[in-house]
């Protein structure tokens, strides 16, 4: 059911189709979020896009510079995702285009596709949305899944099925938040630690953890 429910809302996201485009609403405040129909595309104002999932994805600010490049000379080229949550559309895919947009002065609104989904659903799809082609990091998909276990309540094996994968895979991202040191996640997060490096120190005790690493770089 919830594998379901993401590859809806997914095929939603995938249209681009003219027919749905509506007009820009610049200094236009006065429509609200509740007549917003799903799969729609509506222009909204930057200032009342959220960013709330943002911490499910690493900064990659040599990215975001080439997406305001393209955003300035030929503007924007597909709609962002967005759920509602309390009224306000909230990112799902398309953070660098909101990055890039509050960097250039001239750019107030953005289009918006709405899809309607849970916060399972809606982790899912970003994973799924941003997931096309490896573009998402293992550090990126292990704080979906633990977010999907720890905050949503979801076992293991749920989570597999919603986000279509196998259970080791889920156990593996688990662990990579859950069995690694503070230090050695911090060094992943920076790219210092590569993933499969990761994975095999995950076996280990995390107070052992720290000095296997020190020795592998001794060694380099």
């Amino acid at each position: 059911m919830w594998a379901y429910r993401c590859s809806t809302a997914a095929a939603l996201c995938g249209s681009n189709s003219p027919s749905s485009m509506v007009s820009p609403i610049t200094g236009n405040r006065e429509r609200t979020m509740k007549d917003w129909t799903e799969g729609e595309i509506r222009w909204i104002a930057l200032e009342t896009i959220g960013e709330r999932y943002r911490r499910y994805r690493l900064p990659d600010a040599a990215a975001e510079i080439a997406m305001a490049g393209s955003l300035g000379r030929y503007g924007q080229l597909s709609p962002l995702a967005v759920c509602l949550r309390e009224e306000r559309p909230e990112v799902l895919d398309g953070f660098k285009r909101v990055a890039a947009a509050r960097a250039l002065p001239a750019v107030l609104s953005l289009q918006a596709r709405l899809v309607e989904v849970d916060e399972p659903t809606a982790k899912a799809m970003i994973l799924g949305l941003n997931g096309i082609g490896g573009r998402m990091k293992e550090l990126e998909e292990a704080w979906i899944v633990q977010a999907l276990v720890r905050e949503d309540g979801l076992s293991q094996i749920q989570v597999a099925e919603l986000l279509q994968r196998h259970k080791s895979w889920v156990c593996r991202r688990l662990a990579l938040l859950e069995r690694l040191s503070e230090e050695c996640r911090e060094d992943l997060r920076l790219g210092l630690l590569s993933p499969t490096m990761a994975r095999q120190l995950t076996r280990l005790p995390t107070g052992n953890q720290n000095e296997v690493v020190a020795a592998g770089r001794r060694e380099q």
